[in-house]
């Protein structure tokens, strides 16, 4: 029989999900103990957005799920449950002012994460939770006839009434995110999806190195698989000796899980804001401008000056060709090569250098409204761990919110019902 006065749920994991797991546990009156492997709480929370934090995203719920790559339907009710205008009013009555930014990134005013993280920190502990650091878990026990729900630490198992699993996924590991509880669940027989690096930049076939550092504003990056476009948006990009990196490529990258990335094209449109006659009809006036120039000195008022020797390499244009000698053939040619700048992925970068993981727990192994396991009655499953995966912006961190706020209620909820048994 559970203590009336006393039930009791174990977290595991001090990131994002598992800090609003306990927090949310606790003040739904359950004695709560928040189980972390790090010396400190919030490792990874800690160096998100640059060090800044993009907490979530000034967005509906709707729209939040509309930033979801995988399995958005699961979600529909932790969005509703705890709304990314939750989030923001959660961390401002924490003392935390926050505002608003280039595509609806929230970042807290000083551009601090550890502002974030302390305040979850400090309302995890005001709430009465107990936390100890420095403690993994290396297994836990489901609800059984003859048994409690239980975790393993140390070669102890500690009795409890439920667990809450937030360990995170494979990304950073050297924040603590080394799939413990992926393995854990595995062995327990609940499904995992393959584990692949998302938001994470893109080795590509053609050299870019003379272009390392560059940064393109304002310039439409499409993906496509076969004929279909899986991904296109406006935004910044930029170019690593590797490839592409920058806030398109790591959103494309979220879009190009299904099959092999050698099957995908990415292209860059330099110049979104004309057509394709406008441009050919701006490229006649640069070629009338500088008649008695080569084709390579007269592309500065068009380009970066970085990226006109690749452009030109691309066209097959001989650089030092008199622009009045370009014609139309030529000319319009150069004006495609320009909207549809090709690249070949060939890899994803390491799954350390990922901002998170694509795959984790089968959602439909887990309870949508209580983030409870199916087969594992007593232990609920929040944050990264699960196969859930969105944009960047803000909307992973809302995931992590969203889904540990319902498992904190539903750990709850489960094991008061437990006392009126």
């Amino acid at each position: 029989m559970t203590n009336m006065q006393n039930p009791t749920v174990f977290v595991v994991g001090g990131g994002a999900a598992g800090m609003m797991a306990a927090y949310m546990a606790a003040v739904s009156g359950a004695a709560v103990t928040l189980f972390e492997a790090n010396p400190m709480l919030g490792k990874k929370l800690r160096i998100t957005g640059k060090g800044r934090c993009n907490v979530t995203n000034n967005c509906t719920p709707a729209e939040f799920l509309e930033a979801v790559t995988r399995n958005r339907k699961f979600l529909y009710g932790a969005a509703a449950g705890f709304t990314p205008a939750d989030t923001m009013h959660f961390f401002e009555n924490l003392g935390v002012p926050l505002k608003t930014e280039r595509g609806r990134r929230v970042f807290p005013v000083s551009d601090k994460a550890a502002d974030i993280v302390n305040a979850l920190e400090k309302a995890v502990v005001s709430a009465g939770v107990a936390v100890r650091r420095g403690c993994r878990v290396t297994d836990v026990r489901p609800e059984g006839e003859d048994a409690s729900p239980a975790v393993k630490t140390g070669g102890e198992w500690i009795v409890c009434d439920a667990v809450i699993l937030a360990t995170g996924g494979v990304s950073y590991p050297g924040t603590g995110s080394t799939g413990d509880g992926h393995r854990i669940l595995r062995a327990h027989g609940v499904p995992v999806t393959a584990l692949k690096p998302s938001l994470v930049p893109i080795e590509t076939a053609e050299k870019t190195g003379d272009l390392m550092g560059l940064t393109l504003k304002n310039v439409t990056l499409t993906a496509k698989r076969g004929e279909k476009t899986v991904y296109t948006e406006l935004g910044e990009m930029l170019f690593a000796h590797f490839g592409l990196t920058g806030p398109l490529v790591l959103s494309a990258s979220a879009n190009m899980q299904e099959g092999d990335i050698t099957e995908y094209r990415l292209f860059v449109d330099l110049k979104p804001a004309l057509s394709f006659a406008e441009l050919d009809h701006r490229l006649i006036g640069d070629f009338t401008k500088y008649s008695q120039r080569d084709f390579c000195n007269a592309l500065d008022d068009l380009l970066p000056k970085k990226l006109i020797p690749y452009c030109i390499a691309q066209s097959g244009i001989p650089p030092h060709t008199k622009t009045a000698a370009i014609n139309k053939v030529m000319r319009q040619k150069f004006a495609g090569l320009l909207k549809e700048l090709p690249f070949t992925p060939t890899s994803f970068r390491p799954i350390a250098e990922a901002i998170v993981t694509c795959g984790g727990v089968e959602t439909k192994a887990v309870h949508p409204k209580t983030m409870m396991i199916k087969n594992l009655p007593g232990v609920f499953a929040a944050g990264e761990l699960l196969d859930l995966d969105a944009y960047t912006g803000g909307y992973n961190l809302q995931i992590a919110f969203s889904t540990g706020y319902l498992a904190g209620q539903g750990a709850s909820a489960y094991v008061f019902a437990k006392t009126d048994v």
